[in-house]
């Protein structure tokens, strides 16, 4: 889920390795905000003169706020030639800015982009987030525990290539905390996982590894989880408004509205959005191969290379359900994930394909307006 390709995201003429550390050295602030080589190799020497870099950090109604090298400011996001929905601003990305207009020249290519397909009829491709080094994957100690949930969201991280770490919040109101720790351990090799009261400092401070100055960290999960709670402990701050879960069924209420980054005590930035929570998996194939990897190896085995797993002969699937080295229950989640994504993924395509024959039929189409024809 890399940037796309696109008239934002040509390919510069390189700046030497001493006018990359000059520019990087110039402001301490640019370092503090997440600036690196990635971003900086980026520049031309022409753009290093007449542009300066700056990271979005909130998108706004017509304006996005954006932060750099002693300069914050709200600008408007329309970039000449930018007219996919890839190719506009979305938090956390970084811009080049003109040093006299403010007006935005170009999008630096992305070391990972957080995108979606948005509810309705059209589905419109939307940017979520961009440049997260970390994304929280926060489920609470309760009965909203979802191993499902959890295994989408490990899926989208993998997918995007953004370090995942599981969040389980509200272990206070348990007995044994660690009854979740355990399962979601279960869901991948090496995974990271973390059980934190959301309210108390120390608990959270057990987080501290990834928010430290520089880095950012996005959150994924369902309402009434503790997301909320989360930052405003990280942060420091009660600026941030909760709201209690609904009492009939433990769930809770959507409280962010807006995307935009949060500075954490530690340095770091925490990135909220509302987007977040909703992705659905388009183009996370490779997402799904890593975090299934026992059952994509199993489909390889298969006698037959269109094989359902159902009742053909020779499917190791089956054959590994019947040894007990597959449990049915993890194959039928990992069947919907893989049905949801070869879904929305040819959906996508179609889109593409619909928007290609119409830009190619307005490029060849006679501009004869207010023309009479011919007799």
């Amino acid at each position: 889920m890399s940037g796309p390709a696109g008239p934002i995201y040509i390919e510069p003429q390189r700046l030497t390795k001493a006018s990359t550390e000059h520019m990087a050295s110039q402001d301490p602030r640019l370092a503090e905000l997440g600036w690196r080589s990635f971003f900086s190799t980026q520049i031309t020497s022409e753009e290093d003169n007449q542009c300066q870099p700056v990271r979005v950090m909130a998108v706004h109604r017509g304006k996005i706020a954006v932060a750099g090298a002693g300069t914050e400011n709200l600008i408007s996001p329309r970039i000449p030639g930018a007219d996919a929905e890839e190719d506009r601003p979305a938090v956390g990305d970084w811009l080049l800015i003109d040093r006299e207009s403010l007006q935005p020249t170009r999008i630096l290519r992305r070391s990972s982009l957080f995108k979606r397909l948005a509810a309705g009829g059209r589905q419109k491709l939307q940017v979520i987030a961009a440049n997260v080094d970390t994304v929280f994957l926060v489920a609470s100690c309760n009965e909203d525990f979802n191993i499902a949930r959890l295994e989408r969201y490990l899926v989208l991280a993998r997918e995007v290539g953004v370090v995942p770490v599981v969040v389980l919040t509200k272990m206070d109101l348990v007995d044994r905390p660690e009854h979740f720790a355990e399962a979601a351990r279960r869901l991948q090799p090496d995974l990271a996982v973390e059980t934190v009261n959301a309210r108390d400092a120390d608990s959270v401070s057990r987080l501290a590894a990834w928010c430290g100055p520089g880095q950012t960290v996005a959150l994924l999960g369902s309402s009434g989880v503790g997301k909320s709670t989360l930052v405003n402990t990280l942060r420091g701050s009660n600026s941030i408004a909760t709201q209690a879960v609904r009492e009939e069924d433990g769930k809770g209420r959507h409280t962010t509205t807006v995307r935009e980054m949060h500075r954490l005590d530690r340095g770091g930035w925490l990135l909220d959005t509302p987007g977040m929570r909703e992705l659905q998996l388009t183009d996370a194939a490779s997402g799904l191969a890593e975090v299934f990897d026992d059952i994509v190896a199993l489909t390889q085995q298969c006698r037959f290379s269109n094989c359902t797993h159902e009742a053909e002969p020779g499917c190791s699937v089956q054959a590994a359900m019947q040894q007990g080295k597959l449990d049915r229950v993890r194959l039928n989640r990992w069947r919907k994930l893989a049905s949801e994504d070869t879904a929305n993924s040819e959906r996508t395509a179609t889109r593409r394909e619909r928007a290609d024959a119409a830009e190619k039929a307005a490029q060849s189409y006679p501009k004869r307006r207010g023309k009479r024809p011919q007799q």
